[in-house]
């Protein structure tokens, strides 16, 4: 086995350590049930000699012994097949639930530069995979392995010539499923890579199916798809054939260690050192002695595709988390002063976005940050948000640098519309409370009458209980930001940052929200990030930022009077 596979096997078995009680109990179980499969044969062995012998009394009780034997092993097979489902499935849980609990300390960064659906694949998908894998190996692994060694020793005892001939051809078994198994294991791993790959592309194409059509690339997409699926092909076709081929050459071997002790068995009764019986025996033990190989095969194959699997997950849980922060105190806003000292910023270490920035914003004040796209003003909102952190330079609120506080209390002291919404699975009610979970029938419909949302949500038939999610076909884009709009009414945050916060909403709304906003804004440091001017004329301070740097600054009237870069972009917005 390779040292990579070696590698993810050992943190497998952390996990398998926290069962170790059912682990311990599963291989009773497998023992004792062995140990009564073992029996049998003997059993018919003696069943059959007491025909030869016309001892009825004998048989009687050999039958009622063969009875009791196949009802024991069945009832432990049971007990041991529950046990090692629920350890199997708990450690599924356990590895998904790691997973899960990871993605949320993950830097905003991580998500960004990785398909969503290549995450979810090796979430679901790949930890799946790992419990199939497990359950198979709990289940036969155990079981076939004691049932080899007990059988042989078994064998010897009935007759030690019988027993050498088939321990001289195991290694040959041995050695030939190892030496697949070793090969599988990156074949299998290519396989989960081209299944995420296609996860990730079906969820892209699901996710922008309006712009596939509006663009007419279905023909496209599906040559892209036919593609990336004909590779998962290939790769589940290597590592399937690859796999495939431990089973009929173990068979093969096994059908030789059968010869060889037919004929070895057969002699040796024929000379008289051996009852017709003890071969009857000998010859159970045999076939079950190499059942447990074609077994294992399979288990071996499983295996391999479990630890592929479980490579993919381990390597996303691997992936550096945001620096941890419990241990630092919560951020305390007084006055609602920020800071931006010298701040150096690059989302790829090869090209510096945001060169040397500076901003000092006094408490109460509305800046307005204004630009063509791409030119830094989200960037700026994501540093403040510590969405992302800078590679030099401080931003500090109230005198406090923000990279020395919790990000949730930083995060809890702002209240954020985005242009891009986002709507969880429930109720609207719920929806809006999400910020403030505890807030009250009348702090949500004051919420939605500042919004101006309370209409809409009238014209619904459970009104504030209509369920709706982010992709719901019943509500627009502007009542998914109106809804967005509603929860920062709601939690009346201490700080606003508003991006492109009524983009999808009409003018005769946006009017009437702005009145709302501009009352929720009196007094409290906000951050206005706008493409239509018209909007931020009444900003205390204007930052005008292009390639990152802030080229201009000052109120509406004073860059209208410089006549520079926001004068143009201004009137280019009135100009027909």
């Amino acid at each position: 086995m390779k040292k990579e596979s070696l590698d993810v096997l050992k943190r497998v078995l952390r996990y398998i350590r926290r069962y170790r009680g059912r682990l311990v109990l599963s291989l009773v179980f497998a023992f004792v049930s062995v140990l009564f499969t073992i029996i049998f044969p003997l059993l018919t062995g003696k069943a059959i000699d007491a025909i030869a012998s016309g001892d009825t009394e004998l048989f009687s009780f050999m039958i009622a012994s063969m009875a009791a034997s196949a009802l024991i092993t069945s009832l432990l097979q049971y007990l041991m097949n529950r046990v090692n489902n629920a350890m199997a499935y708990g450690i599924s849980r356990d590895i998904r639930g790691d997973a899960f609990s990871h993605l949320h300390r993950l830097p905003l960064s991580y998500i960004d530069s990785h398909p969503h659906g290549d995450i979810v694949s090796r979430i679901i998908t790949d930890a799946d995979q790992v419990s199939d894998g497990l359950l198979l190996g709990f289940t036969q692994l155990f079981t076939g392995v004691v049932t080899i060694i007990g059988t042989l020793v078994s064998m010897f005892l009935v007759n030690w010539i019988v027993a050498l001939v088939v321990l001289f051809v195991t290694p040959v078994s041995l050695f030939t499923a190892s030496f697949i198994a070793r090969k599988t294991f990156s074949l299998f791993y290519k396989q989960s890579e081209a299944r995420g790959a296609q996860t990730a592309f079906i969820d892209e194409m699901i996710t922008g199916s309006s712009v596939v059509a509006a663009y007419g690339m279905e023909e496209r997409n599906q040559e892209e798809f036919d593609r990336i699926n004909k590779k998962w092909a290939e790769c589940s076709l290597y590592a399937t054939f690859y796999s495939s081929l431990t089973n009929p050459v173990t068979r093969f071997v096994n059908s030789l260690v059968y010869t060889g002790v037919a004929l070895s068995g057969g002699l040796t009764a024929l000379s008289g050192a051996m009852s017709v019986g003890a071969l009857t025996s000998i010859l159970s033990y045999a076939s079950q002695y190499t059942k447990p190989f074609n077994e294992i095969s399979g288990v071996v194959t499983e295996l391999q595709n479990a630890l592929a699997s479980a490579a993919r997950i381990f390597a996303f849980l691997d992936a550096e988390e945001e620096s941890p922060d419990a241990a630092l105190p919560d951020l305390s806003v007084r006055k609602g002063q920020v800071m931006m000292d010298h701040i150096r910023f690059s989302y790829t270490p090869d090209r510096e976005f945001i060169k040397d920035f500076s901003l000092s914003v006094k408490p109460g004040m509305k800046v307005a940050i204004v630009g063509p796209t791409g030119s830094g003003k989200t960037t700026l909102i994501n540093l403040l948000m510590r969405f992302y952190d800078p590679q030099s330079g401080t931003i500090s609120i109230d005198g406090e640098d923000i990279s020395h506080v919790r990000r949730a209390s930083l995060r809890k002291s702002f209240g954020m519309v985005l242009q891009d919404t986002w709507l969880k699975n429930g109720t609207i009610r719920e929806n809006i409370a999400l910020g403030k979970p505890d807030a009250s029938d009348e702090e949500i419909r004051k919420a939605a009458s500042l919004s101006h949302l309370d209409s809409f949500i009238a014209s619904l038939p459970s009104g504030y209980d209509e369920l709706v999610s982010d992709d719901s076909d019943g509500i627009s884009a502007g009542q998914k930001q109106l809804i967005s709009i509603s929860r920062i009414m709601l939690t009346d945050p201490e700080m606003l940052i508003l991006d492109e916060a009524t983009s999808s909403i009409d003018t005769r709304t946006e009017m009437m929200i702005q009145e709302s906003f501009m009352r929720l804004m009196k007094g409290r440091t906000s951050f206005i990030v706008a493409h239509r001017l018209s909007t931020i004329r009444s900003a205390d301070l204007i930052l005008v930022v292009k390639d990152g740097d802030v080229i201009e600054h000052g109120t509406h009237s004073s860059l209208m009077e410089k006549n520079g870069f926001y004068a143009t972009m201004y009137k280019s917005q009135f100009s027909l």
